[in-house]
């Protein structure tokens, strides 16, 4: 399968997540869709060759991930934040409950990695 078949699957399968977002995924998108927080732009299941990203924000090079519990030590996600680091960058990984539960926790963070802590 050639390099730019993958990413057109990529990109569809993107298409198709952004349509069904979990719980915590549309509680995320609602704090950081349309540069509401501190105008920082994120983009949404975003293609990462060869992976999709859950929110990213490509001027400060933070990707954020809400997780689930079946994210909790997982071999998988250790070996996708490695390759994502490689490529310069950040990734802020929450647990669900806590997007839910404490978004301005969720925020202070996000805001302190981009050095925008208020």
């Amino acid at each position: 399968m050639s390099d730019e078949t993958k990413l057109r699957e990529l990109r569809f399968r993107a298409r198709a997540m952004r349509c069904e977002p979990t719980e915590a995924e549309a509680a995320l998108w609602r704090i950081l869709r349309n540069r509401r927080l501190a105008t920082l732009k994120f983009r949404r299941q975003a293609p990462i060759p060869p992976y999709i990203v859950d929110f990213i924000c490509f001027q400060h090079r933070i990707i954020v991930e809400a997780d689930g519990s079946q994210h909790a030590e997982s071999r998988y996600d250790e070996k996708r934040d490695a390759f994502l680091a490689s490529q310069g960058f950040i990734v802020l990984r929450f647990w669900n409950h806590d997007v839910l539960n404490n978004p301005r926790i969720i925020e202070d963070t996000i805001l302190t990695r981009c050095g925008l802590a208020i």
